[in-house]
């Protein structure tokens, strides 16, 4: 659902603004369109049914080993009511309830009170105080970006107990699975309800907040671009990148635990699975500062679909392929296991050079080298709401001049390659490379709208001179 890194088109910002009393701003920039009835539609049956999809697929592994279709089945039939599922299904208890309010806690304060100090030891790594881009209303917020060391942190006390002061098992995140489901649904409908109540009667920025008149869906996709209490509390980047994608890693290691406690060892799929997603996970935090470059940061409002979605459909949906391989462990053949491998690793690659050629090409406003030349780009120019014209480039070399969203592509080919180590006797852990397709072909097209909104004239030329969005000659 959300807290993906998804890039914006290439763009360098020219840190030189003029004034123009003669140019209105782009209403449409800092969210999505107008509220159409298919938009409406949309969201009404993802706020319905998102949360019924997780707990299906909770469900399905803890009561059926992971088929998606024997539940339909059983209750078609009649074999099974409703509340025969719901029955055998685990309560929220006092013990996840200790456990998630501990672990919440414990990042707000490795993100409010500890200061960055990897950024003054760790070579190339950017932390410490960064500026974010500027906002609808013209604002440049500053982020304290200490994910990396959170993490850090994290593992270490995480290995520690494991190995040495065991306060609890390792299989803790598995053993409470269902019962933490429900400490996570009311995180995230708490902070997002907090969010919109927030948007009327104090706001952060004003000027930065969007109001549709329609509740449902405000409430979806928020209100207040950059909803913060005090200095350095953001709601974006904190539930984008903590609690949910800090958990990430742990939730896979406990996977793993559980496994080795269940058959007296870790399947190489298990450990690919680990590897793999720890990659992402790891680059996530390594480029946090360039994060607030991306799409979440730049363009969506705070609401149900970041505040929930981060809480509860990423930690749940993002790993179902660990989740699987505790009830079908897979062992793979040497040469399956290779090539899933160098499969995710080279989507990886494309991910994260096309990236870089971006943040490179950004940083340096275009004075840098791509493949080896000086890079070509579209000059192009917006307005903010403060009626400041400012300028941009938006580059058309290297990954980006052969579509405009190839880091999708690579991300893409990963998520495929974490699906592949499962095997094929379920469709369960392919939810994953459906559902990102699905997430990433709309980001294209609602990131594009935006785009159009935002550039105009300038955006058709861009692509014009880059037609395909994700696979070059097809799409």
């Amino acid at each position: 659902m959300a807290a993906r890194q998804e890039k914006k088109p290439s763009e360098g910002r020219n840190p030189k603004s003029t004034q123009n009393d003669t140019q209105t701003s782009q209403a449409q920039w800092g969210r999505a369109w107008e509220v159409d009835w298919f938009s409406l539609a949309s969201i009404l049956f993802l706020l319905m049914f998102a949360p019924l999809i997780v707990y299906y697929f909770i469900m399905s592994c803890d009561q059926y080993q992971c088929s998606l279709t024997d539940p339909l089945v059983d209750l078609l039939t009649g074999n099974k009511h409703l509340s025969d599922i719901w029955n055998k299904t685990p309560t929220l208890t006092y013990r996840a309830a200790g456990i998630y309010t501990l672990w919440v806690t414990f990042q707000v304060v490795l993100y409010v009170f500890i200061p960055d100090f990897c950024h003054k030891f760790i070579p190339g790594y950017v932390g410490g105080v960064q500026e974010g881009a500027v906002t609808p209303a013209g604002v440049v917020n500053k982020y304290e970006i200490n994910g990396l060391q959170a993490w850090i942190i994290t593992h270490v006390l995480w290995f520690a107990n494991a190995y040495y002061f065991h306060w609890f098992s390792p299989t803790i995140i598995f053993d409470n699975w269902i019962p933490l489901l429900w400490c996570a649904n009311i995180l995230g409908y708490a902070v997002s309800t907090f969010a919109m109540i927030k948007s009327y009667l104090f706001p952060t920025n004003a000027k930065d907040c969007k109001f549709t008149g329609n509740f449902f869906y405000d409430y979806m996709m928020g209100i207040e671009f950059n909803p913060r209490i005090g200095k350095w509390f953001d709601f974006k980047l904190f539930f984008n990148g903590r609690p949910g994608i800090v958990a990430w890693t742990l939730i896979n290691l406990s996977y793993a635990a559980k496994q080795q406690e269940l058959y007296g060892q870790v399947t190489n799929s298990m450990i690919l699975v680990n590897v793999l997603q720890g990659i992402y996970v790891l680059d996530f935090f390594w480029n946090e500062s360039w994060y607030l470059k991306t799409i979440d940061i730049c363009h969506d409002h705070f609401g149900w679909y970041l505040g929930w979605g981060d809480c509860v459909w990423l930690p749940y949906l993002y790993t179902l392929q660990g989740l699987y391989l505790v009830y079908h462990p897979v062992q793979l053949g040497t040469a399956n296991a290779v090539g899933i491998l160098l499969w995710g690793l080279i989507g990886y690659y494309i991910f994260r050079t096309t990236n870089h050629q971006k943040d490179l090409f950004r940083r340096t406003n275009g004075n840098c080298k791509i493949w080896g030349k000086k890079p070509e780009y579209i000059e192009c120019s917006y307005m903010s709401a403060d009626g400041t014209k400012h300028y941009s480039k938006l580059l058309t070399s290297g990954f980006w001049g052969w579509a405009r969203h190839f880091n999708y592509t690579g991300d893409l080919m990963g998520s495929l390659a974490y699906c592949l180590t499962c095997g094929f006797d379920h469709i369960l852990p392919y939810f994953y490379i459906v559902y990102m397709t699905i997430l990433l072909t709309h980001r294209c097209i609602r990131d594009e709208h935006r785009c159009f909104s935002k550039y105009g004239k300038d955006w058709k030329r861009y692509t014009a001179a880059v037609p395909y969005r994700l696979v070059p000659g097809i799409f």
